[in-house]
């Protein structure tokens, strides 16, 4: 019997309540905003003139539970290979991710003056197993 408790022990600390998941990222694509969803879009304090892109992808959640709060991470190169978003590796959140596979969409601005088309690099998602207080 205490051998399946220390077991048990193990497994909760291993794994406790809302503890940190990755989540896999891929089929990555991006687009422009839908029209009037990011009029007067600004960077950095109102000093920057901004494009809105909507990212999209297949989020694969292989944890067993449903993933909350998941904040996305990435790279964002322009045409000529500079990183749009250089100060910042976290560019989004997604609210919940469900088991296996599903599809999801993030919006991100960038520097208006940045040339496309745009590549997307190095993305992925943690999040957790329980609800998280924002």
């Amino acid at each position: 019997m205490s051998g399946v408790l220390l077991l048990v022990g193990v497994f909760l600390w291993a794994y406790p309540a809302g503890a940190t998941v990755q989540i896999k990222l891929s089929d990555l694509s991006y687009r422009p905003c839908p029209p009037g969803s990011s009029e007067n879009m600004v960077l950095f304090g109102g000093t920057m003139p901004a494009k809105c892109y909507l990212i999209s992808g297949t989020a694969t959640n292989t944890s067993g539970k449903v993933v909350y709060n998941a904040d996305v991470f990435g790279r964002i190169y322009d045409a000529n290979g500079n990183d749009v978003i250089p100060e910042r590796g976290r560019i989004g959140s997604i609210d919940e991710i469900p088991l296996g596979k599903s599809r999801f969409e993030i919006m991100v601005s960038v520097p208006a003056e940045q040339p496309e088309p745009l590549e997307l690099k190095q993305f992925k998602a943690s999040g957790f197993t329980g609800r998280v207080r924002r």
